[in-house]
């Protein structure tokens, strides 16, 4: 019988997984797993029991927000071995878990573990210090998406995001930010309202619809910034812009890209999977390729994952050791901090 880990947040979704426990760990055991129930007792909890005790487990599940599964993910990424892990979302956002159509409802996430398979995910390293499962992001609106109307968020997606905050500013109200930008050998300088790093389809609730489309396992971030309107005119276009989702016009910069590095002169105030991230003169942000093992139902993704594995020839052992997910990056491009 397989060893489970089962860490949840029992305050997530104002107690959303307490009425179902006992149905979700009686489906984990009626699936084979001896199941050990930890609820968290306060911050960073999860990441201590994990990182302390996850080694002793076959599988990890978790049961809590954005905030909890990060958490989470920050203490599988320090343990040498790559442990499977598990999510049933209770927030009140789960953007992970809407872009990986992760159910909402407990017990048919819970079948979904037990009735899964593995999918190997893209996990961003910032700063080379703490990671983050899903978004990183700056500027004066990144409490945007959690105060955009839910209405707008359906309609419009990612440009409701962007849209919203651009109506808050107003010219004169805010200079934003003197940045440059180091990508792939490229270099760019601007002045810039909003700056996303994310590796998702759902940030703060709203579908990000991107152009070429978002791979959780591809080793790429997609970027976007905002650059920071001068004239009436500008801030209408942006806005229009940003309504339409025509990310790629001369108002943004975006871009996909494995490593991305931002200097400026002013401390940058980040915030990682919708949590304080610190703040930076020098910021760097790497994508450390398919990084995490989830367990997930089997769909289009984890077909598609499994057809190339099965073409291509296996890795060294040693690779699953997570210390070296960040080394296959270092020297890439050139880009230091």
């Amino acid at each position: 019988m397989k060893k489970m880990l089962f860490v949840f947040n029992p305050r997530s979704g104002k107690g959303l997984i307490r009425s179902a426990l006992l149905d979700i760990v009686d489906i984990f055991t009626r699936g084979g797993f001896d199941v050990t129930c930890h609820p968290t007792q306060k911050p960073r909890d999860g990441y201590r029991k994990i990182l302390e005790d996850g080694m002793d487990y076959d599988v990890v599940v978790v049961s809590g927000g954005d905030g909890t599964m990060s958490e989470a993910v920050t203490a599988l990424m320090q343990l040498p071995e790559m442990i499977p892990v598990g999510y049933i979302p209770t927030g009140s956002t789960n953007d992970f878990a809407a872009s990986l159509r992760i159910p909402t409802n407990t017990l048919a996430a819970a079948q979904d573990i037990v009735d899964g398979v593995y999918f190997e995910y893209d996990v961003g390293q910032f700063n080379r210090q703490r990671y983050f499962v899903y978004v990183a992001a700056f500027g004066i609106f990144t409490d945007v998406p959690y105060e955009t109307p839910q209405d707008a968020k359906n309609i419009f997606g990612h440009a409701a995001y962007i849209a919203e905050g651009i109506k808050r500013f107003t010219l004169g109200s805010y200079k934003g930010m003197d940045i440059t930008v180091e990508h792939d050998g490229i270099t760019e300088t601007g002045n810039f309202l909003l700056g996303i790093v994310s590796n998702s389809t759902s940030i703060g609730g709203m579908k990000v619809p991107m152009r070429d489309g978002v791979y959780f396992d591809d080793g790429l971030f997609e970027v976007t910034l905002v650059r920071t309107p001068t004239t009436p005119i500008a801030l209408q276009q942006t806005l229009n812009d940003a309504l339409l989702n025509r990310l790629t016009t001369k108002n943004f910069l975006s871009f996909k890209s494995a490593k991305v590095k931002f200097t400026s002169v002013e401390p940058i105030a980040w915030t990682l999977d919708g949590e304080a991230g610190g703040a930076y003169t020098e910021s760097l942000a790497i994508n450390c390729r398919r990084a995490i093992k989830l367990i997930i139902k089997p769909d289009d993704k984890t077909d598609q994952q499994q057809e190339i594995d099965s073409k291509t020839p296996a890795q060294p052992a040693d690779t699953n050791n997570k210390y070296l997910h960040t080394a296959l990056f270092e020297d890439q491009n050139g880009i230091e901090i």
